[in-house]
């Protein structure tokens, strides 16, 4: 054992990274995550207004899900026996920024065979829906497992994360600002200009987004780590390897419960906030801002801790029970306390960095040193976590049909328990206590650990 801690203190893989490296890393996944932040706060708002029911939204939003989570899985055994990170990272980013404007526009097919029927809009959102997703899923996991393969320094990995985190919280208050302005500057009677505000999101949302990507290619250079720290040469690793772990499972089910707690309530909050809670439209875009902004303080002051896989569960445990506490308040909330809907999401937002950075961390963690199989575990777990996301959304929303009913007899001082409280408060409090009950069995490795080279931020 002592031989083995010298030699990975002498391998140049378990150095820890420097600022520039990880923060170029960071930004690699910033198209994905504004656009994401648009496609589960917005996707739904947006085939309502249009006309479309809810069901024919949910149907949508599923078929992106599914493409999704059936890329993941090809994506991630591709690049373990085929490498080149940055190829996939790209190509699944131009798909996203080609195909992402036409999931928020003007119906594609209908404009070809001059119709405007349901089902025809549907099957032609539904179209692009897929293609976004399959981009974005090639772009996802390519980064994600790339973590792995940059460094074997447990610290670094975690830190690595966390920045990524931070800037997923920048990605969603662009969007969050970009929304404002347009719902503002550009207020929509019409189909057609409910499209047009959709659109102007979309197109500022991929140019910036893209921006970053450029920065990502230039900054980050190809993943080289092809030996451990004891010059051996990493050999492929059967999916069949991950399944005999315990561990996996249980940080499969962790990461698709804390996909869920934050997809879902993303999805159901433009509702909750002005269906529910009767606040004004600008709350659309200032309540998830609120959120982002105390999710993106919290995942900095991450970054400057040295991680052990006990404190990894104690910041998770922390944010689950968090989230326990915001979503009973949620579910029970009348819409005369709407005020406390601002204090509530600082706290959301403390937790949905936590459980994050703590999540997908665990990842790393699980996959230790077998870098040759890491692609395929995140795809794996992406997997789970965009069918079940796909699947809760498109429950929830089939039954968005009898939430106008059940607002009819709401008043100010009774609770109603609509769709969007389900959605927003009791599904991801629920998911929270078992991802923290889970998370209590999990037995994670002691890490080799070695502290920054310099503070990623001064």
């Amino acid at each position: 054992m002592m031989v083995d801690e010298v030699a990975i203190k002498e391998s140049p893989a378990a150095v820890a990274l420097g600022r520039w490296s990880v923060l170029f890393y960071g930004v690699g996944h910033m198209l994905n995550d504004i656009t994401a932040a648009c496609w589960f706060t917005y996707l739904l708002v947006f085939i309502t207004d249009i006309g479309l029911s809810p069901r024919d939204a949910a149907t949508v939003m599923l078929s992106g899900q599914i493409a999704d989570g059936f890329t993941t899985i090809f994506a991630g055994e591709l690049i373990d026996r085929f490498g080149h990170f940055k190829i996939w990272h790209a190509a699944g980013s131009i798909l996203v920024a080609v195909s992402f404007s036409s999931v928020f526009g003007s119906c594609i097919p209908c404009l070809i065979f001059g119709s405007e029927s349901a089902t025809l809009q549907t099957i032609g959102y539904s179209f692009f829906a897929a293609v976004f997703n399959v981009g974005w899923a090639a772009t996802q996991v390519s980064h994600m497992s790339m973590v792995n393969c940059i460094t074997l320094n447990s610290t670094s990995r975690v830190v690595m994360t966390s920045c990524r985190n931070a800037f997923s919280m920048v990605a969603n208050l662009s969007l969050y600002a970009i929304a404002f302005l347009v719902f503002h500057l550009s207020p929509s009677k019409t189909t057609s200009e409910i499209e047009n505000q959709y659109r102007w999101i979309a197109y500022t949302s991929i140019f910036i987004g893209c921006c970053f990507v450029v920065i990502f290619h230039i900054g980050t250079g190809e993943p080289r780590l092809t030996e451990d720290f004891r010059g051996h040469a990493y050999q492929k690793i059967s999916w069949t390897y991950w399944f005999k772990k315990v561990l996996y499972y249980q940080v499969a089910l962790v990461y698709m419960l804390t996909r869920l707690i934050t997809n879902v309530s993303q999805a159901f909050l433009a509702f909750y906030v002005i269906n529910d809670l009767r606040m004004a439209q600008s709350t659309k875009a200032s309540i998830p801002a609120m959120i982002y902004i105390s999710s993106f303080v919290v995942s900095i002051a991450l970054q400057e801790l040295t991680w052990t896989g006990k404190r990894l569960k104690v910041f998770f445990s922390v944010g689950g029970v968090l989230w326990i506490i915001c979503g009973s308040a949620i579910f029970f909330m009348p819409s005369n306390m709407k005020n406390i809907m601002y204090f509530l999401s600082l706290v959301i937002g403390i937790a949905n960095a936590l459980i994050t950075v703590t999540g997908v961390s665990m990842q790393s963690y699980l996959v230790g040193e077998d870098v040759k199989g890491c692609a395929f575990v995140y795809g794996s777990l992406s997997f789970l976590d965009k069918m079940s996301c796909g699947i809760a959304l498109w429950v929830l929303e089939s039954y968005q049909n009898t939430n106008v009913v059940a607002l009819t007899a709401c008043t100010p001082i009774c609770s109603c328990y609509s769709i969007s409280r389900y959605g927003f408060g009791l599904v991801p409090a629920v998911c929270a206590l078992v991802a923290v009950v889970v998370t209590c069995t999990m037995k994670l490795e002691k890490p080799r650990l070695r502290p920054l080279k310099v503070p990623l931020f001064e």
